[in-house]
């Protein structure tokens, strides 16, 4: 007699069928990761704009323009111009260009009053949803900058 070496039916079947019960199980953490992604790069961009907006008071201090509610404006090292509200960027697109430095080609930019939101070009714009929000600074507090996650 001869043995046969391989696999019957029944256990391609299973295994086939434990493969998909696996796959469907894992699946919705990968796809999950798309946006825990773009949540991770607007946290980024908050980091950025937080780091910028500190450099920008400590220039505005040192210039004695850090007191004003509006119409001062400093020169950054690379050349461009920064609009001041309380000695921090206002929240224009211009000024945030200027001081995060953030591509025109990769970034977008949301205005409402007395906040701006900056959100990727291939997301659109959506309230409260994958975006940074910057609040500009009043006289008594900081700008206020927040990420909303994607969902």
């Amino acid at each position: 007699m001869k043995k046969q070496a391989g696999f019957t039916l029944i256990e391609l079947i299973i295994v086939i069928i434990i493969i998909g019960i696996l796959a469907a199980t894992a699946a919705p953490k990968f796809l999950n990761m798309q946006s825990d992604a773009r949540t991770a790069t607007l946290n980024g961009v908050k980091s950025t704009l937080e780091s910028a907006s500190a450099i920008a008071y400590s220039k505005a201090i040192l210039a004695g323009k850090d007191k004003t509610a509006a119409g001062d404006s400093i020169v950054l090292d690379n050349g461009d111009t920064l609009d001041l509200v309380y000695g921090y960027p206002a929240a224009t697109s211009a000024a945030l260009s200027a001081v995060a430095e953030l591509s025109s080609n990769d970034w977008d930019y949301n205005v409402g009053a007395g906040v701006i939101y900056v959100h990727h070009k291939n997301m659109p714009y959506v309230a409260n949803n994958c975006n940074t929000e910057f609040k500009v600074a009043t006289s008594s507090a900081k700008p206020e900058i927040k990420v909303h996650d994607c969902k």
